[in-house]
């Protein structure tokens, strides 16, 4: 019995101050981390940060402080802790090769949230898909396209590629093309198509529209029309003009060519 109490004796005196002192840096530690972690977040907000990213961030922040009060309460206690880092390395480097493509879509959700090339509720083009924005998330982008498809869009696609914001701008030009045939008259032909865009309501009165002649095509002289509208009149005025000068075509006798060819035979 005196042998077990003097080495419990032995124990108290060779690990108590460790273990105290490693109980005080533990329950100190997380006080300040808590401290950080709640200065960082308020930082965050009062800069505007998009509010997706902010708890992502602060995770983050938290979990890398407490591994690393972790790893020096493991020192405190005379463990070595270059096995620990050793070992946390390896398991970040398998982790990171297993989900780089996760992880590529991760630090690409992370970009555009911090950058915002475009928000909830912009008319955009990604990845090749036409739709308005219905959600940013972390790993990917959320989009309704405008036949009312829900399509989701890895980041990492988003990023590595073109993104056309339609909503960005407060107007959007319509480009068309519309041809006539070689024996109509083109200032008849303008006067209808510049009759035709006055009537469209959605087109800004503001802006000159272009009639200009283009090309002087195989079977076809093209007029190149160019109004301005709204980005969400785009498809509005497109098809207005496409009836309607069609339309205005047939009433005031001015043809609209097809690819034809003329054969001429010598008996």
């Amino acid at each position: 019995m005196e042998n077990w109490l003097e080495k419990i004796q032995d124990l108290v005196i060779n690990y108590a101050p460790s273990v105290l002192l490693a109980i005080i840096t533990l329950v100190v530690g997380l006080w300040v981390i808590s401290i950080i972690t709640k200065f960082f977040n308020k930082t965050l907000r009062k800069g505007n940060v998009d509010n997706t990213i902010i708890p992502v961030l602060k995770s983050l922040l938290d979990i890398s402080l407490k591994v690393l009060l972790f790893i020096s309460v493991a020192g405190i206690f005379g463990i070595e802790t270059t096995s620990f880092v050793a070992a946390i390395g390896a398991l970040a480097f398998a982790v990171g090769m297993a989900l780089q493509g996760s992880l590529g879509h991760f630090a690409s959700g992370i970009m555009l949230l911090v950058l915002k090339p475009y928000k909830v509720g912009d008319l955009v083009e990604l990845g090749g898909e036409v739709g308005n924005v219905h959600a940013i998330q972390i790993f990917n982008t959320h989009i309704n396209t405008l036949d009312h498809k829900r399509i989701i869009i890895p980041n990492g696609v988003v990023t590595s590629g073109v993104i056309k914001n339609y909503t960005e701008m407060d107007d959007r030009r319509v480009d068309m093309t519309f041809g006539i045939g070689y024996g109509d008259d083109i200032d008849k032909a303008r006067a209808v198509i510049q009759k035709t865009v006055d009537a469209c309501e959605q087109i800004l009165k503001t802006k000159p529209v272009d009639i200009f002649v283009s090309e002087l095509a195989d079977s076809s002289v093209n007029f190149v029309v160019r109004p301005w509208c709204k980005p969400e009149d785009y498809w509005t005025v497109y098809f207005y003009c496409h009836e309607h000068i069609k339309k205005n075509f047939d009433k005031e006798g001015v043809s609209i060519p097809f690819p034809q060819m003329d054969v001429h035979m010598d008996n």
